[in-house]
């Protein structure tokens, strides 16, 4: 079995890592940021290689070179895994070189670049997206996360960049960098109070075809059970469509978003029923800094209303529903597993 610390231990050594891990993103922001400053939108979108479980782009390879060059220039006193899209020996390796897995007291689950399709067209920002677990070995999972930071990857244009960061049950913590004077200053998290999804933003994610016909009639099918009879002529709700798990967190914790649902995996069986392979969906990496959210005050379940469970790792997809307070998830939840479980059967 690894070596373990004790609980209290973990959070103080979290607290520890709490800078180091500021570190890496802020170095993965600036390389990433100096590189869609000196290229071309094409050069950024030109596709890199089909990896296992996505697509991976030009301006990913930026974003996985930093993270090794960055832990290879670490004084490690103590081994740890490194989990991450695009590392050799299936998406996992142990650092130092030559250390013994059951040695190491963290895991670490990295997404250098989450958003990564609408940054390389400089249509919306991305993130850099980080998980610290103890480690238990291959069971490790995102309910084992203690510290969690999300960093803005910010358009060339934009000067404000926000990093968002939780140590488990001692809350969630933001601030903003002004890229151009270096001053930074805090920010406050505040989930929306609002008891329903009217005027607000509410999503269930489509991002890609393959099964936006279901999960359209899934969200118009709540919007009318949380809303009730649809105004003629008016926008009783919205949505957004932001390609990005992290993104759609940070909307949450923030207040600009309601309520949102990534219900993609469980499109696999009807998507099976006519001949078609299952849709690209997120995974434990997309999800790492889930904790964030949760510490902040949002609600984050998996589709059913149990807790976000995940083995940290690049492979296995992951579906989950987001609400800003109880009251929406009171609203909301019974009329969603109702048309899931309709729509399944």
């Amino acid at each position: 079995m690894p070596a373990q610390l004790q609980p209290a231990g973990e959070l103080l050594a979290a607290h520890q890592l709490l800078p180091l891990i500021r570190q890496l993103h802020e170095r993965l922001r600036e390389a990433i940021v100096a590189t869609c400053e000196q290229a071309a939108v094409e050069e950024l979108a030109q596709v890199d290689r089909e990896g296992e479980e996505d697509t991976l782009y030009a301006v990913d390879r930026v974003g996985e070179e930093e993270l090794l060059s960055f832990f290879d220039d670490l004084d490690r006193r103590s081994p740890l895994v490194l989990v991450a899209e695009g590392l050799s020996g299936g998406g996992q390796v142990v650092l130092p070189e030559g250390a013994d897995a059951e040695e190491a007291l963290w895991r670490i689950i990295v997404d250098p670049i989450d958003g990564t399709r609408g940054l390389m067209y400089q249509k919306r920002s991305a993130w850099v997206l980080t998980g610290v677990a103890p480690n238990w070995g291959p069971r490790t999972g995102l309910q084992d996360i203690v510290l969690a930071v999300q960093t803005e990857i910010p358009l060339v244009k934009q000067h404000l960049c926000d990093t968002l960061w939780a140590i488990k049950n001692q809350g969630a913590h933001a601030e903003r960098c002004n890229r151009l004077s270096g001053e930074r200053y805090a920010i406050p998290l505040r989930p929306s109070s609002a008891a329903t999804i009217a005027h607000g933003f509410a999503t269930i994610s489509r991002f890609f075809p393959g099964a936006r016909e279901w999960l359209a009639a899934l969200d118009d099918e709540l919007a009318r059970a949380a809303l009730g009879p649809l105004p003629p002529g008016r926008a009783a709700c919205f949505e957004d469509q932001y390609i990005s798990s992290g993104g759609q967190l940070h909307e949450l914790a923030v207040g600009h978003d309601r309520f949102v649902a990534d219900l993609r995996p469980l499109m696999a069986s009807l998507l099976a029923r006519r001949g078609q392979g299952p849709l690209v969906c997120s995974h434990p990496y997309d999800l790492c800094t889930e904790l964030i959210a949760r510490e902040a005050g949002v609600i984050v379940t998996d589709p059913w209303g149990g807790p976000l469970m995940a083995p940290l790792s690049v492979e296995g997809d992951v579906a989950w529903v987001g609400y800003a307070n109880a009251a929406l998830r009171q609203s909301l939840e019974g009329p969603l597993q109702a048309a899931l479980l309709r729509l399944l059967a």
